[in-house]
């Protein structure tokens, strides 16, 4: 009886050693409303503090009426209720920078990603899977782990007698593919807030500008003389806060977006060159 050869469906009964990660999302969406509400807390008893103002009435309300303020920082109060919104905005940006700082940073690993490939390639060229697996836990990070996955089931298929070489090749790609479907999700998490608020903070500030200029243009209307003058240049003024936080927020968030996005594509190249050398190495070493 003639010899029957495993088929490309041997290979897909092939157990994986990756396993999801559990994470949660919800503290991401909890910190925009946190910020929220300290840029609230800080624009009604920081800036908007009575020691800064000369007149106004206290009222103890959510939005006292205050006048003549002591100070650029006190102007910004005046800039109305918006003004808060685009403060809690830029905590937002900051909070996240900081958080993706550090996620990033670790998911690069301890060491140069190309100087680590090429020790492995190294490892891996002398047959030597236990230094090359060595490498992978000093390295760590997302480059570390999908090679760490991808050497186990490199040293599984090593000892393998029923699959071809091509179907050895074949399960070690998709190890390195599950490994890395659950690292990029990872890296990217977040970074839809930092894009978010780079539109919305501009378009939040030059509403805040808008309702402003209405709210002076409707005070100029009321007052006659040097003291309409006076109004209207105080209310363009207090307006143009609003322009230059929704600006100033957008422009750090555009800023860090892109400082993460090369990052993220460092590393994800990184990643590839792993899965690449280990299906080379394995079909080059044995065939």
């Amino acid at each position: 009886m003639a010899d029957i050869k495993p088929t490309a469906t041997s290979a897909a009964k092939a157990t994986t050693s990756v396993q999801p990660k559990k994470s949660s999302n919800s503290i991401s969406w909890m910190a925009p409303l946190a910020c929220i509400i300290i840029g609230y807390l800080f624009w009604r008893f920081v800036i908007g503090s009575p020691d800064n103002f000369k007149g106004g009435k206290e009222n103890g309300g959510f939005w006292p009426d205050r006048d003549i303020p002591v100070g650029g920082m006190a102007r910004m109060y005046l800039g109305g209720i918006l003004v808060p919104i685009l403060i809690g905005l830029f905590l937002t940006v900051v909070t996240f920078v900081i958080e993706r700082f550090l996620t990033v940073g670790k998911a690069a690993g301890t060491a140069s990603i190309p100087e680590f490939i090429r020790k492995v390639q190294f490892h891996l060229a002398n047959k030597d899977l236990d230094k090359a697996l060595a490498e992978c836990d000093k390295q760590k990070g997302s480059v570390g782990n999908v090679m760490k996955a991808g050497l186990r089931k490199y040293k599984e298929m090593i000892s393998n007698t029923e699959l071809a070489t091509e179907q050895k090749v074949l399960n070690i790609q998709k190890e390195v593919e599950e490994a890395t479907a659950l690292e990029l999700p990872m890296l990217e998490k977040n970074l839809v807030f930092l894009s978010t608020i780079a539109s919305v903070a501009t378009l939040m500030g030059l509403l805040g500008t808008v309702l402003g200029m209405i709210r002076s243009f409707s005070a100029l209307g009321d007052a006659g003389g040097t003291e309409a003058t006076a109004k209207l240049s105080q209310g363009i003024s207090e307006a143009l806060y609003n322009t230059a936080l929704g600006i100033g927020t957008s422009a750090v968030a555009i800023i860090m977006y892109n400082v993460f996005t090369t990052r993220i594509d460092g590393i994800t190249y990184g990643i590839d060159e792993s899965g690449f050398t280990l299906t080379q190495s394995f079909a080059a070493n044995y065939k």
